[in-house]
């Protein structure tokens, strides 16, 4: 690959342009929408003003109909909505688990479909977003990966989840009532469909409109990005978005990585751990967080959690190993770590110094934990039947 070729996939992103007809301003950058304000007839002189209330008025309040808009002229209303549009991806299904997880499938342009969760804990509340339709790594233990790459999600796409969220959470506060500080939906993690960093744009973009604080106003430590390893954009990710750096790292060799994780055959772990070490916001206080999920007989053992902490003090990280139980699908080709070899592969890494938490599976009776989403319209496809006979079961 030459120096100079693109790492992100935006040549995948439709509609490239804007369709014809009101223009949405969900997703628009503070200073794309003063650019749209200008072109469509608000005076230069007022449009920084313009953006400013607009603004608060989308993200804050998470008002969709200009009428509403009441700081604005009656007659400035009534322009913005000839020619604009406040609009979110359309939720399709909504299913509840029985721990209280709550996945959303969500329709967007073109008729495709998206998943995204949202996980309820004690004092906080975790939104799984996707960044595309589909997935191009083909990680093997992960059932998005099945999917093929249909197309990166556009900004407003990536925001859009978050509004429609809290829209379901009914978290927006009400223009002149006392602002309820409690958040229901306190943290974003990117570890959906898709490799945020191939998406690298349209992901900043929306990252920043969520932690505008005249909006959303997510803290950026409260924003969790995981990649797979696009070595290149890592570096790019603190610069950028500033937000925490989560690592789908899953193996201890180039040999077991390259199956598990095909993205290592491009940038093997030494190359990856190298620019994680150079990651200009690692520190303890913003450690960079391992993700390890545990497969029986192949990444499990005690030398594989020795060869772990050995690469990591290597290349001197501040680091957390998140340890998660494989989430089986239907023809998985792999199976979850008995409990005894997860607690004795955590108990390895915590006698080391590193804080090593097993994630409880959430939302597996909906099939909403890790590296299990997939869209509806690709999962209807092959009935369950189909899938398991076609692997063999």
């Amino acid at each position: 690959m030459s120096a100079k070729a693109p790492i992100t996939q935006d040549v995948m992103t439709i509609p490239r342009k804007l369709p014809e007809g009101p223009i949405n301003l969900v997703g628009l950058t503070r200073a794309q929408m003063r650019e749209v304000l200008i072109e469509n007839g608000t005076p230069e002189k007022q449009a920084k003003m313009r953006v400013g209330q607009i603004w608060q008025w989308i993200y804050q309040w998470g008002v969709r109909d200009f009428a509403e808009m009441t700081n604005l002229a009656k007659t400035y209303r009534a322009d913005l909505a000839e020619k604009f549009v406040i609009e979110i991806p359309e939720v399709v299904s909504r299913q509840v688990s029985e721990d209280g997880t709550r996945k959303y499938l969500v329709r967007i342009a073109g008729g495709h479909e998206v998943e995204v969760v949202y996980i309820p804990e004690e004092g906080r509340g975790t939104l799984c977003v996707s960044s595309q339709v589909g997935c191009t790594l083909t990680c093997s233990f992960c059932h998005t990966g099945t999917q093929k790459l249909v197309r990166n999600l556009t900004s407003a796409e990536i925001v859009g989840q978050i509004m429609m969220a809290r829209d379901d959470l009914e978290e927006w506060p009400v223009p002149g009532e006392p602002k309820d500080e409690t958040r229901l939906l306190s943290n974003i993690v990117l570890m959906g469909m898709g490799e945020p960093l191939y998406n690298f744009d349209n992901v900043r973009d929306a990252m920043k409109i969520t932690m505008d604080p005249e909006g959303i106003s997510l803290s950026r430590r409260r924003i969790t990005l995981s990649t797979s390893g696009v070595v290149p954009e890592i570096a790019r990710t603190a610069q950028e978005i500033g937000c925490l750096l989560a690592i789908s790292f899953h193996a201890t060799t180039d040999e077991t990585r390259d199956i598990l994780v095909p993205i290592n055959k491009r940038w093997k772990i030494k190359e990856l751990l190298q620019a994680l070490a150079d990651y200009p916001r690692a520190s303890n206080s913003e450690r960079i967080t391992f993700e390890y999920v545990m497969l029986d007989g192949v990444n499990d053992t005690k030398e594989d959690a020795h060869r772990l902490i050995e690469l990591i003090k290597e290349y001197n990280i501040p680091a957390k190993i998140n340890l998660i139980p494989f989430n089986e699908w239907p023809g998985a080709p792999y199976k979850r770590s008995s409990g005894n070899r997860i607690h004795a592969f955590a108990d390895i890494i915590y006698k080391a110094g590193y804080a090593s938490p097993i994630r409880t599976p959430r939302g597996e009776d909906i099939m909403a934990a890790c590296g299990q989403l997939k869209s509806a319209t690709e999962r209807a496809r092959k009935s369950r039947k189909q899938i398991e006979a076609e692997a063999g079961l």
